[in-house]
């Protein structure tokens, strides 16, 4: 005799239905791509011998000596962090300037709104290229405009030159991902009651004051997030460096060199070993996110 569910039971096997696509979706896109990762780092494991690759391998720390050891690894950690930090700092005080002097109503608003999500839509293949022609040292529009008004002695090679390269690349990514806090800044700036910045204007407040005591703290929250976003997203980038000067005069992220590692040595454990220390660093990142300011932003 077959046993009546109840409705509870029938809900739970229903919302388990709906569940179980997505749940395979993250098994095979998410869970499966990690755990092969691990288990590629801690094995001795090149493209010529990647069939050998298993769970019962020859386990061992020596990717990770490698990775740790090897000559490059711990400037083009700190080159990481240097680009990381100065973009997503870039990227979200350009961004709060754009909201701010887009919040209010004019002719054309849409448009020029529009206009500002460019950069972030357009192919990164498109915009990379268009950046390299106009820093081009031979025949770019940036250095023939500084040769011609602005007295330069000669022409700036901006992306070959160890003093200029790093800097162009985090000049590039914080115009290129700008338009992402734009849109959470603006957002946000767009739900703060107008009767708080009226009343403080009939109080006799500057626009600095009340930037600072009635926006800043309104988007307090939002620029956590997006300082934890963009981190995350920057330090694992890897098209925009590459295209932009191929990891060479001091661009070497760490994501280029687990690039270099699989292109030009075939060491897929020693690659993936640093992926591996790549994504450790930003575990704990989320732990300090999680511990310290998610509870504010909820709040």
């Amino acid at each position: 005799m077959t046993r009546q569910l109840t409705a509870r039971q029938r809900e739970n096997r229903a919302g388990l239905a709906y569940l179980s696509p997505t749940l395979v979706v993250v098994v095979v896109v998410v869970i499966l791509p990690i755990l092969w990762t691990i288990m590629l780092a801690f094995q001795r494991i090149r493209l010529i011998n990647l069939r050998r690759a298993g769970v019962f391998g020859d386990w061992t720390w020596a990717n990770l000596e490698t990775v740790l050891t090897s000559p490059g690894f711990w400037s083009s950690l700190w080159t990481t962090l240097v680009y990381t930090v100065g973009s997503t700092f870039g990227s979200i005080a350009i961004g709060l300037v754009a909201a701010l002097a887009l919040r209010g109503r004019f002719r054309g608003r849409t448009m020029v709104r529009a206009s500002v999500l460019l950069p972030y839509v357009a192919p990164v293949v498109a915009v990379a290229f268009v950046w390299n022609v106009l820093l081009s040292p031979q025949f770019g529009l940036v250095n023939d405009w500084g040769v011609r008004f602005l007295d330069w002695d000669r022409p700036i090679a901006f992306l070959s030159q160890r003093e200029y390269a790093l800097f162009t690349v985090i000049a590039f990514e914080t115009w290129r991902y700008f338009p992402f806090a734009f849109l959470f800044l603006l957002a946000r700036l767009q739900a703060v009651p107008a009767e708080l910045e009226e009343a403080a204007r009939v109080d006799g407040a500057a626009p600095t004051q009340i930037f600072r005591h009635i926006l800043l703290p309104q988007l307090g929250a939002v620029i956590a997030l997006l300082s934890v976003l963009r981190f995350i997203m920057t330090f694992n980038k890897f098209d925009d460096v590459y295209l932009l000067t191929g990891g060479s005069a001091g661009t070497q992220v760490v994501s280029v060199r687990v690039y270099e590692f699989l292109t030009a040595r075939f060491d897929i454990g020693a690659a993936a070993a640093q992926a591996l220390v790549l994504a450790a660093g930003l575990v704990v990142l989320l732990i300090v996110y999680l511990r310290f300011l998610a509870p504010r932003v909820e709040d």
